[in-house]
């Protein structure tokens, strides 16, 4: 029987880390399925999800704990056959981009929450922009919109925000 094990790991970035952490999930006989992972002021960050037959699970998580030896944090969780599995909807795109300031996330995080919409990917990051230097705010998610949300009304929602923030914002399906 196999179990599906979620982990996120964090530390001083340097060579060789997502190595270390896949000759681990290898040598105990895991299948490395999907992960995320980014240099972030100086860190390594990332988030993965491993098949592991049940009775490596505990030699596994014992090794991955060893890591914290090395300066990485780790924390491991078990995917449970009771976990709630996500909601049934359609899945959107969500594009962001204007000039950089605090809120912009928690005012869209807030306005898709208050609307019961799921953020499945969330990517941001600062920039120049091309012709003034100025810093630019730009964010992509993938956004999963219940099939009983009012599509007509979360978008105005959205609208009144960019405008409020001055930022261009594209809501499409996937």
């Amino acid at each position: 029987m196999q179990h599906t094990l979620v982990m996120t790991i964090i530390g001083p970035d340097r060579p060789g880390l997502v190595e270390r952490v896949a000759a681990l999930v290898a040598a105990h006989g895991g299948n490395w399925l999907e992960s995320r992972m980014a240099h972030l002021g100086g860190q390594f960050a990332g988030i993965l999800r491993v098949a592991i037959p049940a009775g490596q699970q505990p030699a596994l998580v014992a090794a991955l704990r060893q890591l914290e030896e090395a300066g990485l944090q780790v924390v491991v969780q078990t995917e449970s056959a009771g976990s709630p599995s996500a909601v049934a909807g359609r899945l959107m795109h969500l594009e962001l981009v204007g000039h950089d300031r605090p809120g912009i996330v928690r005012d869209i995080s807030r306005a898709l929450a208050s609307h019961g919409v799921n953020v499945e990917e969330l990517e941001t990051g600062c920039e120049s922009a091309p012709m003034s230097g100025e810093v630019l705010f730009r964010a992509q998610a993938q956004i999963c919109v219940p099939a009983e949300c009012d599509l007509t009304a979360l978008r105005a929602t959205l609208e009144k925000i960019a405008s409020d923030l001055i930022v261009d914002l594209t809501l499409r399906e996937v």
